[in-house]
């Protein structure tokens, strides 16, 4: 099946979770990581259950806090 990842597209078996898609990609940090799918954010505790379809576009996305110093 062929996924769009973070703008790239790739190859995967097919029933593919999220949860194993971050695995495979060596997704630094993945407790604290966002995706979403074809422009749809994702519940986290779905990425367990949530199987990609060929063609769908996933991204990685991390939200950082910042202040002043």
């Amino acid at each position: 099946m062929k996924l769009t990842v973070a703008g790239e597209k790739k190859e995967y078996e097919e029933g593919l979770t999220v949860a194993k898609l971050i695995e495979i990609e060596n997704v630094e940090n993945p407790l604290y990581v966002t995706v979403s799918v074809n422009e749809e954010f994702l519940e986290s505790g779905t990425f367990d259950t949530h199987v990609l379809k060929d063609g769908d576009e996933v991204e990685f996305l991390f939200f950082m806090g910042g202040g002043r110093i």
